[in-house]
């Protein structure tokens, strides 16, 4: 109407038949047989009966280019809206566990060898910064996503003199896309979806990894809910961590379908073509897999039991966790940071010679290797006392853990506030 191609009464007319026709869609009653060519031709059909010859005004300036294209954009939306809420789902169960673990003792690990006592709440707290930074990744793409294309027509633009100004606004979308072959052909934002997805699954399944790890028998950190957890058709006292494994292993399947979609788009000449037609598969199988897996390892970790004590012992008993401390107390008495490493670094060989932990041997011993060891050493040193030492910003101690964790809670809260905004 507002391009003059209709009447006041003909559109009203159209819009009655269309919420008929979606109606009819929603109870599977417009046929979708082969003899129609497309989607497009059979809402127009079943408009058509509806209305009579009126609905043939349906695709005036329209083309299945622009529409599918804008269709892709309000779909993304809602996907990303999806995708937010889920991570922010598991931020919430693993911040809360954070300040709950905050004084519960583990080894921490690099390169898979012990290296320095950490708290489990610091631990888990890594994993909802991750998950914070993908929430972030998926907002930026709804605001990439948040552009109209329709009124691009096939290729060029039209003839009509339609206000796609308005029409972004009839959408709630942003802004509009200012070159009709860019805005037919564009899939780059369904890549910035994917690409965020591939970030969190691949972030998922390392999270799925410590997890598979600290329930083995070496490990022994965590019990396993029996509904996140399977037996063995065959050995009677297995518990498997199958969800788990599943969802580190459906990273491949996400990171295929970002490859997948950068495969098909690598060489095509603008404007549009008929390979786009495979973009949505990715798109769909993505949203579907990780809201998935999201929602997986939230009930997992909320029934997930830690064995406290087991992690406390392995932090305290282990023979050179330490070694960084001492280090750093012989820092602290005024020895450079490379002259104390060499010589922690014998007290490690000589401790490890003797089956006496750092902290247990005496200060005749330590002496031996260095006058700059204080008397109380010994005396001082722990994994408890460790982890209270890293008061830096972003360390260890329980204090900071637990500020970390308030900081999760206010940037959730700040994140749901957004979500509720985007909704409008």
């Amino acid at each position: 109407m507002k391009a003059k191609l209709l009447t006041a009464a003909e559109g009203k007319k159209l819009a009655a038949g269309l919420q008929k026709v979606k109606k009819l869609l929603a109870d599977g009653k417009v046929p979708l047989d082969s003899s129609l060519e497309d989607i497009h031709t059979a809402v127009e059909k079943a408009l058509t009966r509806l209305v009579g010859p009126l609905g043939g005004k349906l695709h005036t300036g329209r083309s299945r280019n622009d529409q599918v294209a804008t269709d892709m954009r309000l779909y993304l939306r809602h996907a990303v809206i999806q995708s937010v809420e889920a991570a922010v789902g598991l931020v919430e169960v693993l911040s809360k566990l954070a300040l709950q673990e905050k004084d519960t003792l583990m080894p921490g690990y690099t390169h898979l060898q012990r290296a320095m006592p950490i708290t489990l709440g610091h631990h888990l707290a890594a994993y909802a910064f991750m998950l914070i930074r993908d929430i972030d990744r998926y907002l930026t793409t709804w605001d990439r996503a948040d552009a109209l294309p329709l009124g691009s027509g096939a290729l060029a633009g039209t003839n009509h003199n339609f206000d796609r100004f308005f029409t972004a606004k009839q959408l709630k979308l942003h802004s509009v896309l200012m070159n009709s072959l860019d805005a037919v052909s564009d899939r780059d934002v369904y890549v910035d979806f994917l690409s965020a997805s591939s970030t969190t699954q691949m972030h998922l399944s390392r999270l799925s990894e410590d997890l598979i790890l600290w329930a083995t028998h070496e490990f022994g950190y965590i019990e396993m809910d029996d509904a996140f957890a399977t037996g063995s058709s065959l050995m009677p006292q297995k518990k498997n961590p199958d969800v788990a494994e599943l969802v580190r292993g459906k990273a491949g399947r996400v990171f295929a379908n970002l490859i997948g979609l950068l495969t098909v788009l690598k060489g095509l000449p603008l404007s549009y073509n008929r390979d786009l037609q495979e973009d949505k598969h990715f798109v769909f199988d993505s949203v579907d897999t990780v809201v998935g897996s999201l929602k997986t390892m939230t009930g997992f970790l909320s029934t997930v039991k830690f064995n406290r004590d087991k992690m406390d012992k392995e932090a305290d008993e282990d023979l050179t966790l330490l070694a960084t401390d001492l280090a750093d107390i012989l820092v602290k008495e005024g020895m450079p940071f490379r002259q104390a490493h060499e010589v922690v670094g014998k007290v490690v060989r000589y401790s490890i010679e003797k089956g006496k932990r750092l902290q247990d041997l005496t200060s005749v011993e330590l002496a031996a290797f260095s006058k700059g060891f204080p008397k109380e050493t010994a005396e001082s040193l722990s994994a408890h006392f460790s982890v209270h030492q890293k008061r830096a910003v972003g360390g260890t101690s329980p204090k900071n853990v637990a500020a970390q964790a308030a900081l999760l809670k206010q940037q959730v809260g700040l994140i749901k506030k957004h979500l509720s905004e985007l909704r409008g």
